[in-house]
Protein backbone atom coordinates (compact mmCIF):
# COMPACT_ATOMS: atom_id res chain seq x y z
CA UNK A 1 0.00 0.00 0.00
CA UNK A 2 1.48 3.32 -0.99
CA UNK A 3 0.77 5.00 2.14
CA UNK A 4 2.71 2.45 3.88
CA UNK A 5 5.69 3.63 2.30
CA UNK A 6 5.42 7.05 4.12
CA UNK A 7 5.22 5.08 8.00
CA UNK A 8 8.47 5.54 9.52
CA UNK A 9 8.30 2.95 11.99
CA UNK A 10 11.36 1.74 14.11
CA UNK A 11 13.69 4.52 12.74
CA UNK A 12 15.52 7.15 14.52
CA UNK A 13 15.72 10.92 13.81
CA UNK A 14 17.52 13.36 14.85
CA UNK A 15 16.29 17.18 14.81
CA UNK A 16 18.21 20.17 15.75
CA UNK A 17 16.39 23.14 16.87
CA UNK A 18 13.23 20.95 17.91
CA UNK A 19 12.71 23.13 21.63
CA UNK A 20 9.64 25.06 19.87
CA UNK A 21 9.19 26.47 15.90
CA UNK A 22 9.60 24.81 12.97
CA UNK A 23 11.74 22.09 14.70
CA UNK A 24 9.50 21.16 17.22
CA UNK A 25 6.87 20.87 14.15
CA UNK A 26 9.40 18.62 12.25
CA UNK A 27 10.24 16.52 15.36
CA UNK A 28 5.96 15.80 15.76
CA UNK A 29 5.68 15.11 13.04
CA UNK A 30 8.01 12.68 12.59
CA UNK A 31 7.07 10.85 15.63
CA UNK A 32 3.77 10.96 14.63
CA UNK A 33 4.84 8.69 11.72
CA UNK A 34 6.34 6.19 13.76
CA UNK A 35 10.30 7.48 14.22
CA UNK A 36 11.69 7.81 17.78
CA UNK A 37 13.07 11.19 18.18
CA UNK A 38 16.66 12.66 19.26
CA UNK A 39 16.14 16.09 20.48
CA UNK A 40 19.33 18.78 20.00
CA UNK A 41 18.47 22.04 21.58
CA UNK A 42 20.31 25.23 22.78
CA UNK A 43 18.12 25.08 26.03
CA UNK A 44 15.27 23.04 27.51
CA UNK A 45 13.21 20.35 25.19
CA UNK A 46 11.19 18.81 27.82
CA UNK A 47 7.95 20.49 26.16
CA UNK A 48 8.72 18.64 22.82
CA UNK A 49 9.62 16.05 24.74
CA UNK A 50 7.04 15.09 26.91
CA UNK A 51 4.51 15.46 23.51
CA UNK A 52 6.69 12.95 21.79
CA UNK A 53 6.40 10.70 24.59
CA UNK A 54 2.93 11.36 24.99
CA UNK A 55 2.68 9.27 20.99
CA UNK A 56 4.41 6.31 22.62
CA UNK A 57 7.65 7.05 21.18
CA UNK A 58 11.13 7.26 22.41
CA UNK A 59 12.53 10.31 22.55
CA UNK A 60 16.23 11.65 24.26
CA UNK A 61 17.44 15.26 24.72
CA UNK A 62 20.80 16.61 23.84
CA UNK A 63 21.82 20.30 24.83
CA UNK A 64 24.41 21.95 23.04
CA UNK A 65 25.33 26.04 21.76
CA UNK A 66 26.04 25.48 18.36
CA UNK A 67 27.45 29.65 18.18
CA UNK A 68 30.11 27.49 19.68
CA UNK A 69 30.86 24.08 19.13
CA UNK A 70 33.08 22.58 17.14
CA UNK A 71 33.66 19.56 14.94
CA UNK A 72 34.26 16.73 18.05
CA UNK A 73 31.06 18.29 19.78
CA UNK A 74 29.08 17.56 16.60
CA UNK A 75 30.22 14.39 16.01
CA UNK A 76 29.58 13.46 20.11
CA UNK A 77 25.59 14.73 19.19
CA UNK A 78 25.55 11.92 16.31
CA UNK A 79 27.41 9.31 18.82
CA UNK A 80 25.28 9.92 21.87
CA UNK A 81 21.58 9.72 20.01
CA UNK A 82 22.98 6.24 18.41
CA UNK A 83 24.15 5.28 22.09
CA UNK A 84 20.92 6.10 23.65
CA UNK A 85 18.37 5.06 20.98
CA UNK A 86 20.22 2.65 18.88
CA UNK A 87 20.68 4.22 15.71
CA UNK A 88 20.02 7.23 13.12
CA UNK A 89 17.91 6.91 10.37
CA UNK A 90 16.36 10.17 9.26
CA UNK A 91 19.08 13.89 10.52
CA UNK A 92 17.17 16.92 10.23
CA UNK A 93 19.57 20.31 10.61
CA UNK A 94 16.77 22.83 11.53
CA UNK A 95 18.25 24.66 14.60
CA UNK A 96 19.17 28.87 13.07
CA UNK A 97 19.19 32.22 13.77
CA UNK A 98 19.23 35.53 12.59
CA UNK A 99 20.47 38.97 12.75
CA UNK A 100 19.13 41.96 11.37
CA UNK A 101 21.70 45.32 10.79
CA UNK A 102 22.22 46.60 7.87
CA UNK A 103 25.06 45.47 5.57
CA UNK A 104 27.72 48.44 6.07
CA UNK A 105 26.93 48.29 9.95
CA UNK A 106 27.20 44.48 10.19
CA UNK A 107 29.33 43.43 13.05
CA UNK A 108 31.64 40.39 12.72
CA UNK A 109 30.13 38.95 15.32
CA UNK A 110 26.58 38.85 14.31
CA UNK A 111 27.92 37.21 11.01
CA UNK A 112 30.14 34.63 13.16
CA UNK A 113 27.74 33.14 14.73
CA UNK A 114 24.76 32.92 12.13
CA UNK A 115 27.49 31.04 9.95
CA UNK A 116 28.14 28.89 12.59
CA UNK A 117 24.96 28.05 13.90
CA UNK A 118 23.64 28.22 10.20
CA UNK A 119 25.80 26.34 8.59
CA UNK A 120 28.60 25.04 10.09
CA UNK A 121 25.92 22.91 12.02
CA UNK A 122 24.39 21.46 9.13
CA UNK A 123 27.77 20.24 7.34
CA UNK A 124 29.66 19.02 10.47
CA UNK A 125 26.34 17.56 11.84
CA UNK A 126 25.60 15.67 7.95
CA UNK A 127 29.45 14.66 7.71
CA UNK A 128 29.15 13.07 11.36
CA UNK A 129 25.89 11.06 10.23
CA UNK A 130 26.33 10.11 6.88
CA UNK A 131 29.46 8.07 7.78
CA UNK A 132 26.99 6.10 9.95
CA UNK A 133 24.23 6.15 6.79
CA UNK A 134 26.62 5.74 4.11
CA UNK A 135 27.47 2.47 6.18
CA UNK A 136 24.51 0.84 6.57
CA UNK A 137 23.28 1.66 3.27
CA UNK A 138 20.76 3.81 3.79
CA UNK A 139 19.43 7.56 5.52
CA UNK A 140 17.59 10.66 4.92
CA UNK A 141 19.12 14.22 5.66
CA UNK A 142 17.01 17.21 5.53
CA UNK A 143 17.88 20.76 5.93
CA UNK A 144 15.60 23.66 6.08
CA UNK A 145 16.82 26.30 4.18
CA UNK A 146 14.97 29.49 2.97
CA UNK A 147 13.12 31.54 0.66
CA UNK A 148 16.88 33.50 1.36
CA UNK A 149 18.22 30.43 -0.51
CA UNK A 150 16.49 32.12 -3.57
CA UNK A 151 16.89 35.87 -2.80
CA UNK A 152 19.09 38.46 -1.02
CA UNK A 153 16.56 39.16 1.65
CA UNK A 154 17.10 43.06 3.49
CA UNK A 155 19.64 43.68 6.67
CA UNK A 156 20.27 40.30 6.84
CA UNK A 157 23.52 39.22 4.59
CA UNK A 158 24.80 36.70 7.35
CA UNK A 159 21.29 34.57 6.87
CA UNK A 160 20.55 34.95 3.49
CA UNK A 161 24.58 33.71 2.81
CA UNK A 162 24.28 31.17 5.08
CA UNK A 163 21.06 29.77 3.85
CA UNK A 164 22.43 29.88 0.48
CA UNK A 165 24.99 27.65 1.32
CA UNK A 166 22.38 25.23 2.94
CA UNK A 167 21.35 25.32 -0.24
CA UNK A 168 24.56 24.19 -2.44
CA UNK A 169 25.38 21.56 0.47
CA UNK A 170 22.45 19.70 -0.01
CA UNK A 171 23.09 19.31 -3.53
CA UNK A 172 26.86 18.32 -2.87
CA UNK A 173 25.77 16.06 -0.53
CA UNK A 174 23.39 14.69 -2.47
CA UNK A 175 25.71 14.03 -5.42
CA UNK A 176 28.14 11.90 -3.45
CA UNK A 177 26.04 10.27 -0.98
CA UNK A 178 23.07 9.31 -3.52
CA UNK A 179 24.62 5.37 -4.69
CA UNK A 180 25.12 4.88 -1.18
CA UNK A 181 21.66 4.95 -0.11
CA UNK A 182 21.47 8.29 1.19
CA UNK A 183 18.95 11.13 0.21
CA UNK A 184 20.08 14.54 0.95
CA UNK A 185 16.91 16.97 0.53
CA UNK A 186 16.09 20.44 2.08
CA UNK A 187 12.54 22.41 2.67
CA UNK A 188 12.84 26.13 1.96
CA UNK A 189 10.17 27.38 4.43
CA UNK A 190 8.33 30.52 3.51
CA UNK A 191 7.24 33.42 5.78
CA UNK A 192 6.49 31.71 8.97
CA UNK A 193 4.74 32.70 11.91
CA UNK A 194 7.59 31.71 14.36
CA UNK A 195 10.48 33.54 16.49
CA UNK A 196 12.60 34.61 13.81
CA UNK A 197 9.77 36.62 11.69
CA UNK A 198 8.20 38.16 15.51
CA UNK A 199 10.01 41.38 13.97
CA UNK A 200 8.27 41.55 10.74
CA UNK A 201 4.93 40.41 12.33
CA UNK A 202 5.21 43.26 14.55
CA UNK A 203 6.53 46.05 11.86
CA UNK A 204 2.30 46.61 10.63
CA UNK A 205 3.92 48.15 7.25
CA UNK A 206 6.03 45.40 6.71
CA UNK A 207 3.78 42.58 7.20
CA UNK A 208 1.34 43.38 5.14
CA UNK A 209 4.12 43.92 2.27
CA UNK A 210 4.90 40.28 3.00
CA UNK A 211 1.27 38.81 3.60
CA UNK A 212 0.26 40.39 0.08
CA UNK A 213 2.53 39.00 -1.91
CA UNK A 214 1.86 35.71 -0.60
CA UNK A 215 -1.20 33.84 -2.90
CA UNK A 216 -2.51 32.29 -0.04
CA UNK A 217 -2.47 35.02 2.38
CA UNK A 218 -1.35 34.32 5.46
CA UNK A 219 1.63 33.15 7.26
CA UNK A 220 2.66 29.77 7.35
CA UNK A 221 2.78 27.90 10.57
CA UNK A 222 5.28 24.71 11.69
CA UNK A 223 2.01 22.13 11.04
CA UNK A 224 2.14 23.31 7.27
CA UNK A 225 5.78 21.89 6.76
CA UNK A 226 4.73 18.52 8.56
CA UNK A 227 3.60 16.55 5.34
CA UNK A 228 7.48 17.66 3.46
CA UNK A 229 9.27 16.40 6.71
CA UNK A 230 7.86 13.28 6.50
CA UNK A 231 7.72 12.71 2.99
CA UNK A 232 11.16 13.59 2.07
CA UNK A 233 11.87 10.84 5.50
CA UNK A 234 10.32 8.15 4.04
CA UNK A 235 10.76 5.74 1.15
CA UNK A 236 8.13 7.41 -1.01
CA UNK A 237 10.75 9.48 -1.27
CA UNK A 238 13.54 7.07 -2.03
CA UNK A 239 14.37 8.84 -5.18
CA UNK A 240 14.41 12.13 -4.42
CA UNK A 241 17.85 13.82 -3.50
CA UNK A 242 19.37 16.85 -4.52
CA UNK A 243 16.23 19.35 -4.28
CA UNK A 244 14.76 22.00 -2.52
CA UNK A 245 10.91 22.02 -2.29
CA UNK A 246 9.63 25.44 -1.27
CA UNK A 247 6.71 25.23 1.34
CA UNK A 248 5.95 28.91 1.05
CA UNK A 249 1.96 29.80 0.30
CA UNK A 250 3.00 30.55 -3.37
CA UNK A 251 5.47 32.97 -2.52
CA UNK A 252 8.23 32.45 -4.45
CA UNK A 253 6.13 32.20 -8.08
CA UNK A 254 4.27 35.28 -7.83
Amino acid sequence: MILDSFRLDGQVAVVTGARRGLGQGAALALAEAGADVVLVNRGDGSETAAQIEALGRRVHSIEIDFATADHDDYVSVIDEGVDALGRIDILVNNAGTIKRVPAVDHPTEDWEEVLAVNLDSVFHLSQAAGRRMIDQGSGRIINVASMLSFQGGILVPGYTASKHAVAGLTKAFANEWAASGVTVNAIAPGYMATDNTEALRADPDRSQAILSRIPAGRWGTPADLGGAFVFLASDAAAYVTGTIIPVDGGWLVR
